[in-house]
């Protein structure tokens, strides 16, 4: 059997399609950016693209599909959202109702996809620079964080900001802001590092989404912003439904990690 290390984005998404492979994406197709994904109905499409364009932190634009059509023709061709998403989260007036691998039969005409940037896309950078990526470390799902910080609403769509956590020294985090901070799409360089209850994070040890990971003695968490944060907006905003990616379970485009930087 083909080792799936070796898997490019498409041959993943192909797995995730053909039913052979369901697991979270964090180190699946190194290089390849990684996304958020909202589906949503067009009445509420146009509410949630002025949402993220206010938001751009959180939610990175990265492609919005046609109405009624699955394909994402800017970031990934022939690949198609109903399926080449290893875990849907569905949503019925704001609440989570099911989770599932397919959504073909969920899909309507009026849907309009959006994938967002994902910081999954800079951790290929970060361990070439030498910076531990703790959640690979440990093969986990990586950790997730509600705030107090509120975003700027839009329409029907508020809430506050989602987090992701990584674990590094106060060296480390200086050199991440540098590596980070040109993946603009991807959410940037972290928007905290040190006490998490200056987020309004009670417990480091317990994320609201993902899993806890290891902290050493001699590291700090270090936050970004994360692409779960629209899933709090649903929740807050109770659209009719929603169809989200479940955290941690990405939806793997065929562009490329430094297509997303500047220089």
């Amino acid at each position: 059997m083909q080792d799936i290390n070796s898997f490019n984005a498409r041959e993943i998404r192909e797995a995730f399609r053909g039913g052979t492979l369901s697991q979270p994406t964090p180190g699946l197709a190194p290089g390849s950016v990684q996304a958020n994904l909202v589906i949503l109905p067009q009445s509420d499409a146009f509410d949630f693209l002025l949402f993220c364009t206010r938001n751009p932190k959180p939610c990175p634009i990265l492609d919005v599909t046609e109405v009624g059509d699955w394909e994402p023709r800017q970031v990934a061709p022939g690949a198609d959202l109903r399926t080449d998403v290893p875990l849907y989260r569905v949503w019925k007036s704001g609440i989570l109702v099911d989770e599932v691998t397919d959504i073909r039969d969920l899909w309507q005409e009026d849907f309009v996809g959006f994938l967002l940037g994902c910081s999954f896309s800079f951790e290929a950078v970060m361990l070439a620079a030498g910076l531990p990526v703790r959640h690979i470390e440990e093969g986990k799902n990586v950790p997730m964080y509600q705030t107090t910080i509120p975003c700027q609403s839009a329409g029907r769509f508020s809430g506050n900001m989602v987090v992701s956590m990584r674990p590094l020294t106060p060296k480390q985090a200086i050199q991440a802001v540098e590596v980070t901070g040109r993946f603009a799409k991807a959410h940037g360089a972290p928007l905290h590092f040190g006490n998490p209850e200056r987020l309004g994070i009670e417990n480091i040890n317990a994320p609201d989404f993902g899993e806890a990971v290891t902290i050493r003695e001699d590291e700090i968490p270090v936050f970004w912003a994360c692409g779960v944060t629209p899933q709090l907006a649903i929740m807050k905003s109770h659209p009719e439904l929603a169809i989200t990616h479940a955290p941690g379970y990405m939806f793997i485009t065929d562009v490329r990690d430094e297509e997303l930087t500047f220089s």
